[in-house]
C-alpha cells in the first residue's frame, strides 16, 4: 500500500490506536526510565514504541493483550538503545567521597542517572498501593544499581519484581523460557544484593517529616547554617551531577555551602517531586540583583527525622522544562 491509501490507513490507525496508547504512556515511561536511567531517553523510547506500534498495528493479531504487545516493543526499543550507550551512574559509583577543596571535574550529561518527575511515570489512575510500589522502585540508588545489570536481566527484574508480571508472561514477552526467566531473575537479585541496593519501601510523609521539610526550605532560603546543621544526618551525602565530586558528612556539606557554594545564599525554592522524593527547583540570585536564575533541581531523601541525602542536578536547561519549572523568578 502506498500513496493516498497508505496515508489514509495511517490516519485511521492513529485515530483507532492513539487513545489506547495514551492509557499506557505513564507506565511505559516508567519502565523505559528504569531500563535507561534517563527521563529524556525514556520519553524518546516511548515515542519510538508508539511509532513502531502504529507502523505494525496491521500485524497485531490480538494473540497477546495490547499492553503485553507494547511492552514487547518497548523492551526491544530499550535493548536497541542500550547496545550503543554507556552505563549511566551516580558520582558515588565512580569514586570515593571528596573534600570541600576537591576539584570540580565534569562528565558529559550522558554519564549520569537523571531524575524523573513522579507525574510522568506513576499512573494517576493507579490505586494507592500500586503508586507506592512504583515510587519505591524510582529511588536514584536503585535506578543506578539497575544499570549494572545486563539489559535482559534488567528487564526481567523490572517486569517480575516491580511490575509483578508472572514468569510465564515475561518468558512470552522476551521470547524465552520460564526457566531462563527464573535464572535471570536469580542472577539479577544476587547482583543487587551484592551492592546492598533494593527498592526501598516507602510510606507517605508523616506530619513530622512534612514539618521538617518546611523547616529545611525556610533554613535554606535564609541560609541559616545553624538550623541546617540540626536537620542533616551526620553521615549525609551530597552529589552535584554533572560534577564527579561528592561529599559525605554534615560538616563537609555545610563547609561547602559557606565556601565554594556561597552563591546559593539568598536562593528561592519551588516545590516539585522527583523519583518518589521531595524535590525543589533552586533559583540563585542573579548577579545583577534583578530576580533569580535556575541553579539546580534539588532532590532530598529522608530517613526518619533527618535528611540523609541531597542531590543537586545542575543541568537546569534540560531538566527544568521536564519538571514544568520556569526559567527565572522575578525579584
Amino acid at each position: 500500500m502506498s500513496g493516498p491509501a497508505a496515508t489514509r490507513r495511517e490516519t485511521e490507525v492513529r485515530e483507532e490506536l492513539g487513545p489506547a496508547l495514551e492509557r499506557y504512556r505513564a507506565e511505559l515511561t516508567g519502565y523505559c526510565y528504569r531500563m535507561l536511567g534517563s527521563s529524556a531517553d525514556a520519553e524518546d523510547a516511548v515515542q519510538e514504541t508508539f511509532l513502531r506500534a502504529w507502523r505494525s498495528y496491521d500485524q497485531f493479531e490480538g494473540r497477546a493483550s495490547l499492553r503485553s504487545w507494547l511492552y514487547r516493543i518497548a523492551s526491544n526499543v530499550c535493548f536497541d538503545a542500550l547496545s550503543s550507550k554507556q552505563r549511566r551512574a551516580r558520582p558515588m559509583d565512580l569514586s570515593g567521597p571528596g573534600t570541600v577543596d576537591g576539584p570540580l571535574a565534569k562528565l558529559p550529561e550522558s554519564s549520569w542517572i537523571e531524575p524523573v518527575p513522579d507525574a510522568r511515570v506513576v499512573p494517576a489512575d493507579a490505586d494507592p498501593a500500586e503508586q507506592a510500589v512504583a515510587r519505591e522502585s524510582l529511588r536514584l540508588a536503585f535506578i543506578a544499581a539497575l544499570q549494572h545489570l545486563p539489559p535482559r536481566q534488567r528487564a526481567v527484574l523490572i517486569l517480575r519484581e516491580v511490575l509483578r508480571w508472572e514468569a510465564s508472561e515475561v518468558a512470552e514477552l522476551l521470547d524465552t523460557t520460564v526457566a531462563s526467566v527464573n535464572s535471570a531473575l536469580q542472577r539479577a537479585r544476587a547482583s543487587l544484593d551484592a551492592k546492598d541496593v533494593r527498592a526501598e519501601a516507602t510510606e507517605p510523609l508523616s506530619d513530622e517529616q512534612e514539618a521538617l521539610l518546611a523547616r529545611y526550605v525556610e533554613a535554606f532560603q535564609l541560609y541559616d547554617i545553624e538550623s541546617l546543621t540540626s536537620l542533616l544526618h551526620e553521615d549525609a551525602t551530597q552529589t552535584m551531577p554533572p560534577y564527579t565530586l561528592w561529599l559525605r558528612g554534615r560538616d563537609d556539606i555545610l563547609n561547602f555551602w559557606v565556601g565554594p557554594g556561597h552563591r546559593c545564599r539568598g536562593s528561592r525554592l519551588l516545590s516539585t517531586a522527583a523519583n518518589g522524593l521531595p524535590a525543589w527547583g533552586q533559583y540563585r540570585p542573579k548577579e545583577s540583583g534583578d530576580g533569580y536564575e535556575p541553579w539546580a533541581l534539588m532532590v532530598v531523601r529522608l530517613n526518619g527525622d533527618e535528611i540523609v541525602e541531597l542531590t543537586f542536578f545542575l543541568e537546569t536547561e534540560r531538566l527544568f522544562p521536564i519538571f514544568g519549572l520556569p526559567f527565572e523568578l522575578e525579584a
